[in-house]
């Protein structure tokens, strides 16, 4: 792993892989170290934040030390119960998705439908989550021309990721549905529906 300065009390540390980052994230859950304030997963790197500047030499030292590499990979406490997602599968991408894949519409939505996502990290907005599923079959590449607006609920692939915007957004993923579920809401705890681990099955569902 390579640690890299960010910022005067954190440190990105950088993984050759997703693996490699579930099993960190997985040692550092189940072993914090002290002066460590919060940890945050990205798709190969993992933020370590220290409680103040003087602390961060520390907790570097601290990771160099920490024994992580045979950790058991484990989906996390956010994985107690899989979250049911209906979604009408009427995105305006669909057909392009299927013609990328070489299969029907159909195919595509039996594939989505027909496997256990989970939410490897989030960001970009909040609520968003990065989901990769269990049997694969769905990487497609993002659209060569962005969208500006992509509405609220609206459920996408791109590269070896689902997700669901929380709100309208610029974006270039590859929309294949649309969901009701209130993926923010800042007046709930916790206020988002994905964090990392949240394991989620998409269902089909037709139109109100």
């Amino acid at each position: 792993m390579r640690l890299l300065p960010c910022g005067d009390r954190a440190v990105l540390v950088e993984l050759e892989d997703g693996p490699a980052r579930r099993r960190l994230d997985a040692a550092l859950r189940r072993h914090p170290l002290p002066d460590v304030v919060e940890h945050v997963p990205g798709a190969r790197t993992v933020l370590v934040r220290a409680s103040a500047p003087d602390a961060l030499p520390g907790v570097v030292a601290a990771l160099r030390l920490l024994r992580w590499e045979d950790v058991e990979e484990e989906p996390g406490t956010a994985a107690a119960e899989v979250v049911q997602l209906p979604v009408r599968y009427d995105g305006e991408d669909l057909d392009e998705v299927a013609r990328l894949l070489g299969v029907a519409p159909e195919e595509v939505v039996r594939r989505h439908t027909g496997q256990q996502w989970t939410v490897e990290f989030c960001g970009f907005m909040p609520g968003f989550g990065y989901l990769v599923g269990d049997a694969g079959g769905l990487e497609v590449p993002r659209r060569t021309s962005p969208r500006t607006r992509i509405p609220t609920g609206a459920v996408a692939l791109a590269g070896a990721f689902t997700g669901v915007y929380p709100r309208p957004s610029p974006g270039g993923w590859q929309l294949i549905g649309t969901t009701d579920a209130v993926l923010w809401d800042p007046d709930r705890q916790p206020p988002a529906l994905f964090a990392p681990g949240t394991r989620v099955r998409f269902v089909e569902v037709g139109d109100a």
